[in-house]
């Protein structure tokens, strides 16, 4: 049987303008590089389009179409705006999005892992995130991968991907990580995160952070996980500058390695399949939270 899902390409984001939003049909369509759990396009000079790339991440749309205009007069660095929420329809199965596109390039492919300024702005955007009054509304749960709940959640499967490791040393040195992680406790209080703090996802300007994308996975809850940049990206000095000016203390920043820990080791061992150059960037990521 074939997959129902369409090739998520321009023809296909063209054909879903014209059918529900023909006022941007004169805009020109062209496809943003990266993203896993959705395809990118940029519409025009001012507008981005993004749409789920399988089932388990279309209510991420709804979520951010709901949550983006609460969180943006609240932080002074800029993220994406809802524009339209498309339908689904019959040549896409899931809702959709129309936002504003924001200036910068992704961090990703920029060398401001070791920038202490780049570093302090990032931090201090989570801690500006983490100070908005928190809602019920949007707890962890299986819409957003748990990111946000308790590290427990994962522990099987973390264990299970230490497994894989061919060293014995990084196993039981993951291990030990993974131990500190879960004895660490929770965020006293359930603060906003944004749940996929990737390089990616960070928007600089001359080294400087100037946007920030993809909130598909933002809830309330343990902000932890958003530290896993620390060891996914920034090194040295930089790291410790982000962790200062997030405001993170020992327990956090443990479990926030935890966290690194299980995404590295998850990829590694093929749990989560990925492409060659995604399982390099997580063997360098497991590299630092053991040397951390």
């Amino acid at each position: 049987m074939s997959d129902p899902t369409p090739t998520i390409d321009a023809a296909l984001v063209e054909a879903l303008i014209h059918e529900q939003f023909p006022q941007f049909a004169p805009l020109p369509i062209v496809a943003i590089d990266g993203g896993w759990d959705h395809r990118s396009f940029r519409l025009g000079a001012d507008l981005s389009v993004r749409l789920p790339s399988a089932e388990p991440y279309a209510a991420q749309v709804e979520r951010e179409h709901r949550w983006l205009p609460f969180l943006a007069p609240q932080l002074d660095i800029p993220i994406p705006k809802p524009v339209a929420l498309g339908a689904p329809s019959s040549i896409f199965p899931w809702p959709w999005a129309i936002r504003t596109w924001l200036a910068g390039v992704p961090a990703s492919g920029e060398p401001s892992g070791e920038s202490i300024a780049f570093a302090t702005d990032v931090g201090q955007f989570l801690r500006r995130l983490e100070a908005i009054a928190p809602h019920a509304g949007i707890t962890p749960g299986d819409d957003n991968f748990h990111r946000g709940g308790p590290l427990t959640h994962y522990a099987d499967e973390a264990a299970t991907a230490l497994t894989h490791l061919s060293d014995p040393i990084a196993r039981r040195r993951g291990e030990a990580v993974l131990a500190q992680a879960l004895a660490s406790g929770t965020s006293a209080a359930p603060h906003w995160l944004h749940g996929d703090l990737l390089p990616g996802n960070l928007l600089v300007a001359r080294d400087r952070l100037v946007g920030v994308i993809d909130f598909g996975l933002m809830a309330v809850g343990d902000p932890a996980c958003d530290l896993m940049i620390a060891w996914s990206y920034f090194k040295g000095a930089a790291r410790t500058a982000f962790f200062d000016a997030a405001g993170a203390d020992r327990a956090m920043i443990a479990r926030g390695r935890g966290w690194a820990l299980w995404k590295a080791v998850i990829i590694i061992a093929g749990i989560t399949p990925r492409p060659p150059a995604e399982i390099a960037w997580a063997r360098a990521m497991l590299d630092a939270v053991l040397d951390a």
